[in-house]
């Protein structure tokens, strides 16, 4: 069949349209539905949509609202986005009035919650297919009235969507420390989106209805961070491994020399162990509950010098017979780092003092499954004339990754050395 120029020009015409319109409807799609195939948790923000991301207490919820300035613009009527400079400091008050009215929160028999709306921060981005983005962060609090289960409400929440009937907002969940979400790095969890019902043309308040959790198991949860944050803290399971290299020696003209029996080296190894857990326990504990403060860059490159002086030593002693005392005072240290994973979690007494507990325990669990792992292999070999040169090895190894730890910490940039040690 034979095509004019005009046919063809008609029928190329009508194939890039429909790939044009193909395309868009990707693209819609990827942002209305960032969340499919991933089992309603969260990989990207749509960036037409607010999301509304909660943080569940025992007696309040806290959270932050993400606005797409350009949805929010066309809901209130004010240049928040074509005139964005100096937003917050402008308008600020403004805008806390006008969430505060828009945002509430009420119990099953309908009374309301008090809402606060605190800082303000504005983000802008220049995405590859939408172009320049701007989005509001605001942060919030909830607090039900006395008696109420905060866990089961109605969120009667139509910030833009008032106006902007095309408009969504995604609710997702971050932190719930009775369901065992508390991790930093945990994908948020998204339990809703409120919309327009364009069928009876009104929006319903959502309903918040969450499981109600356990106290066992937000300690069980707190047990298995306390495993992962010393099976992916390469130096603290390398210091404990340093520990090991002399503790089954003894000391003789300022050198290492014969072994020590079973017995021996097993007590030693217990009392040296027993020090640096009450060590870190203690500041473990002193640091959770916010008695001291200090900051996190010095404490991890002061990890980094027990690792060396404990390489050190295992090379040559530097304290002979006072293992027990450093090995308490490095342990004072390293509990400092330790409490850095629960000072933010903004949790009631109760939650924080079965999770200093929990995360305790899964640190020594995951430290007695290193030695119960490492001690034997290395007392077999302390008794054979390889162990020399493997301790003088592994000790210089270790001095080495403290050293790179070291520089890296101080000027917050990895190096090749920590790089490798990374991708190892």
């Amino acid at each position: 069949m034979a095509f004019t120029l005009t046919q063809f020009g008609e029928i190329e015409n009508q194939i890039m349209v429909a790939t044009k319109a193909w395309v868009r409807g990707l693209l819609l799609f990827v942002f209305l539905f960032p969340q499919w195939g991933a089992g309603g948790y969260l990989f990207a923000h749509p960036m037409p949509s607010s999301m509304v991301v909660l943080n569940i207490h025992e007696k309040h919820i806290s959270g932050e609202v993400l606005l797409p300035l350009s949805e929010l613009q066309s809901a209130i009527g004010m240049s928040v986005s074509d005139h964005s400079e100096r937003l917050v400091e402008r308008l600020g008050d403004s805008l806390r009035r006008y969430l505060v009215k828009h945002i509430r929160p009420k119990s099953f028999e309908g009374m309301p919650w008090k809402v606060t709306v605190g800082e303000m921060q504005l983000l802008e981005s220049n995405d590859p297919i939408v172009g320049m983005y701007k989005e509001l962060v605001v942060q919030f609090d909830m607090v039900p009235p006395s008696g109420y289960d905060l866990r089961n409400f109605f969120f009667d929440y139509d910030v833009i969507l008032h106006q902007v009937a095309s408009h969504k907002a995604l609710i997702h969940v971050k932190q719930d420390w009775a369901q065992g979400l508390v991790r930093e790095d945990t994908l948020t969890q998204q339990i809703g989106v409120i919309e327009w019902d364009v069928v009876n043309n009104k929006l319903n308040p959502f309903l918040v209805s969450l499981q109600q959790g356990s106290r066992w198991k937000g300690f069980t949860n707190m047990v298995h961070l306390g495993i992962d944050h010393i099976a992916e803290g390469t130096d603290h399971l390398l210091f404990v491994l340093t520990l090991l290299f002399p503790a089954m020696l003894v000391v003789s003209e300022g050198r290492w020399r014969k072994s020590l029996e079973l017995k021996a080296s097993l007590l030693n190894l217990l009392k040296i162990i027993t020090a640096f857990t009450v060590g870190h326990s203690l500041t473990l504990l002193i640091g959770a509950l916010q008695w001291l403060h200090f900051p996190a860059k010095p404490i991890e490159v002061l990890i980094a010098i027990t690792i060396l002086v404990s390489a050190f030593h295992a090379l040559k002693p530097i304290y002979p017979k006072r293992e027990v005392i450093i090995a308490g005072l490095f342990g004072l240290v390293h509990g400092l780092a330790f409490a850095e994973t629960l000072t933010n979690l903004d949790l009631s007494t109760t939650q924080m003092v079965l999770s200093i507990l929990g995360f305790n325990v899964g640190i020594e669990l995951m430290q007695l499954t290193l030695l119960a792992v490492a001690f034997p292999l290395l007392f077999l070999l302390a008794k054979t004339s390889f162990y020399g040169p493997i301790r003088t090895a592994g000790a210089v190894m270790m001095m080495l990754l403290a050293l790179a730890w070291m520089v890296e910490r101080i000027q917050e940039s990895p190096n090749f050395v920590t790089e490798w040690l990374a991708r190892l």
